[in-house]
């Protein structure tokens, strides 16, 4: 006889999933939107370091280790956030990736 323990989990997941969507509070649908602000804002905090560098060619005091770190872990996140979904944790992970890519190309252009 075939387990079918994971497809039920799967539909009760799921069923609970929907029902709570149904249910958001007014709280949570603003909190919804603030986070898609804060997925675009957060990254764009990386533009002054970008204009540093590119406007005075110069990468002193940057650590390329860290920035191909930060480069690194965003692709994760913003695979965990198209499975799941997540349009903040997409836009802001592009984002993210976008700009540390450029900064690891400032560094590697200047550094």
């Amino acid at each position: 006889m075939p387990n079918n323990g994971g497809a039920i989990l799967h539909h009760i997941s799921k069923r609970k999933r929907v029902s709570v969507k149904a249910n958001e509070s007014n709280a949570v649908r603003i909190f919804d939107k603030i986070m898609l602000i804060v997925a675009i804002v957060n990254p764009l905090i990386a533009i002054p370091q970008v204009v540093h560098i590119f406007s005075l060619k110069t990468a002193l005091g940057l650590s390329l280790t860290s920035w191909l770190g930060y480069t690194a872990f965003n692709i994760p996140w913003l695979v965990y956030g198209f499975i799941h979904k997540e349009k903040p944790l997409i836009i802001a992970y592009i984002l993210a990736l976008m700009f540390n890519l450029i900064i690891v190309i400032g560094i590697l252009k200047y550094g």
